[in-house]
């Protein structure tokens, strides 16, 4: 009877095997000559100008907290990050970082878990809906406030993972799981707004605008890429 149970569980595990090997999503959704961040994200817009003395933490060196995939370029193939001045003199901190391959292993990180490992205290995070143009769907952000002693961090993201807007860890499991049943591996970028110098209501506010204007300024045929479809 064990000998009989063994059996049968060798064939379950050898099928499974052969099942996922089967089912593996194979066909890259990212083609070779991506966008080129450098030159589709805008040094000036509307009322934006480039503050390039300003520097934004970016997510493969957060502050001498390494992430060695990214380092390794397995996560991002491309990372910009800017900072702007509108004529207020309000400053904002874009960052967007895009990796081909978003599966179980390989997957763009959350700001709060960089934050996090940068020390510092992530709270109020919580999510909104942006209209950024008449006739598109609100676009899907999620909120929070990064605080390290005086610093006071202010932070809108969103998260692209092929043609979906990922909300959430369980949204971007589905997301990629709904790829993966297609037989295709999803590419990602995340996108990131923050401030520092002002207070939650009037970053969250100058945020928004900064987000509207920016997708206004980027070329229509780049637009997808940060909003997804």
């Amino acid at each position: 009877m064990n000998r009989l149970r063994i059996v049968l569980v060798s064939i379950a595990l050898l099928s499974s095997a052969i099942l996922a090997e089967v089912l593996a999503p194979r066909e890259l959704m990212a083609r070779s000559g991506s966008l080129d961040l450098e030159t589709a994200i805008p040094r000036e817009f509307g009322a934006w100008r480039l503050a390039p003395n300003v520097q934004p933490i970016t997510p493969t060196d957060q502050e001498g907290v390494v992430d060695p995939d990214a380092k390794n370029g397995q996560i991002y193939s491309q990372e910009v990050g800017r900072s702007y001045l509108d004529r207020s003199g309000n400053l904002v901190m874009l960052m967007v970082a895009y990796g081909p391959v978003q599966n179980y292993r390989l997957k763009a990180h959350r700001p709060e878990m960089c934050y996090t490992a940068a020390g510092f205290r992530i709270s109020q995070k919580h999510g909104e809906e942006l209209v950024y143009n008449k006739g598109q769907h609100p676009l899907k952000l999620t909120r929070l406030v990064a605080e390290r002693e005086a610093r006071f961090e202010p932070i809108s993201y969103w998260m692209r993972v092929g043609n979906d807007v990922a909300t959430g860890v369980v949204d971007r499991q589905i997301i990629r799981l709904k790829y993966g049943l297609r037989g295709i591996i999803p590419d990602g970028a995340l996108i990131r707004v923050s401030t520092v110098g002002l207070s939650q209501e009037m970053s969250f506010k100058v945020q928004d605008q900064f987000i509207r204007d920016f997708l206004a300024a980027v070329a229509p045929g780049d637009r997808n890429f940060f909003t997804g479809t």
